[in-house]
């Protein structure tokens, strides 16, 4: 009897124990099923897609900036190529751009079309385009609707330079239009200087025989090219001594038109310009404009190429210069993630070290000894306001109708 019992108590013991591994396995199932999908969620990435201009292409490409936009911020971010103009002109959805949706007609293509592949994000290389994005559409030119603009930043941010040599800025030094200030050189009487182009001076009349014809400063045409229309916007800011209202521009338009004349042959990209610039050296281009990220870029991808010219080039600084700024609009949630990246730390210190991008408030200041580059300010503090929309275009329209 004794014998029977143990037996049955035995029996409910293992039972018990049966239940309670049962137990245990299940609700170790569940925890781990909770934890792989925290998991999953946690690395889940949201993806973003930006109508972007161009010049930042190998910034946004750049491996560690993907990184941590991944890693971070859990975006996937996926650029699409936008003409400044077209932002405007055309409704901006990916199907514009032979991305998105394929099956749906030219005809109901429109940002407020329900099935359209929609943009999270408006990444331009102007500014103008940034601020005019945020107006409403002039139907009478043939505008597009537009989303409405939930945040944005003047984000990626470049100076107007004039890339030089370092005769021509003895020279120039010598003729008090040049000032070295901390191993930097300014352009500190931009009047001057643009009135002996005007004037036709030659640079054998600076001290510089061995440089044939007059003085001149090559850029890219200002009627075609966003770089060359940026330039002309400073000199017309210049040449109005800042001043910009209408009837000093109409007062100024003349004067702008003859340095334009004056200015001969231009390019239509700023990176051609500045290749020419390299390679065919003082005698044939002394001076050109460009964006001071041009030589950081240089220095990155080619250290041995700058290495062969960092003695021998000077980057003159405009007193006063002209930003051009990449500017973020954001049109959702989404988008004001993305936005956030750009405070990010590591991701400025890229920008700027790597692509010669200043991030931040009026383009942050930064510590030169860190990169390998002569002749950077640590800080631009003299910078003329940019101009709208409506400038440009009366700049545009003036060449155009006179030349």
């Amino acid at each position: 009897m004794n014998n029977e019992f143990n037996i049955h108590k035995e029996g409910q013991k293992e039972k018990i124990i049966g239940i309670a591994i049962v137990a245990g396995v299940i609700l170790l199932t569940v925890i781990i099923s909770v934890l792989l999908s925290k998991h999953k969620e946690n690395t889940a990435l949201q993806t973003v897609y930006v109508a972007t201009g161009g010049g930042k292409e190998d910034f946004i490409k750049d491996k560690d900036v993907i990184k941590y936009m991944e890693e971070r911020y859990k975006l996937n971010v996926v650029y699409d190529d936008w003409s400044n103009g077209k932002t405007v002109t055309a409704p901006l959805i990916r199907e514009y751009v032979h991305r998105g949706n394929e099956n749906i007609p030219e005809g109901e293509w429109s940002v407020n079309c329900s099935n359209c592949s929609k943009y999270n994000v408006l990444f331009t290389s102007d500014e103008r385009f940034y601020n005019y994005y945020k107006l409403s559409p002039n139907k009478a030119n043939g505008e597009a609707d537009r989303y409405y603009v939930k945040g944005g930043s003047l984000t990626l941010n470049t100076p107007i330079v004039i890339y030089s040599w370092k005769d021509v800025a003895e020279a120039l030094i010598n003729e008090k239009i040049v000032t070295k200030e901390d191993n930097v050189y300014y352009i500190t009487d931009m009047n001057k200087l643009l009135d002996n182009i005007l004037n036709g001076k030659t640079w054998k009349e600076i001290g510089l025989p061995s440089i044939y014809g007059k003085i001149n400063i090559y850029s890219t045409d200002p009627v075609t090219s966003s770089p060359g229309a940026t330039y002309y916007g400073l000199l017309l800011s210049i040449m109005t001594n800042g001043d910009m209202s209408e009837q000093n521009i109409n007062n100024a338009l003349p004067k702008l038109n003859e340095f334009y004349k004056k200015s001969g042959y231009m390019n239509n990209t700023p990176a051609d310009l500045f290749e020419m610039y390299l390679r065919q050296g003082q005698g044939a281009k002394p001076m050109i404009v460009d964006y001071e990220k041009s030589i950081m870029e240089l220095n990155t991808s080619n250290p041995e190429g700058y290495e062969a010219v960092k003695d021998k080039m000077v980057i003159l600084y405009p007193r006063p210069t002209i930003w051009n700024s990449h500017c973020i609009a954001t049109f959702d949630d989404i988008g004001n993630e993305y936005l956030k990246t750009f405070n990010d730390k590591d991701i400025q210190q890229i920008a700027w070290s790597k692509y010669g991008f200043r991030v931040g408030v009026s383009g942050g200041s930064y510590d030169v000894t860190k990169v390998n580059v002569k002749g950077i300010p640590a800080s631009i503090d003299s910078v003329t306001s940019g101009l709208n929309m409506d400038t440009y275009n009366k700049i545009i329209e003036y060449l155009k109708q006179n030349n």
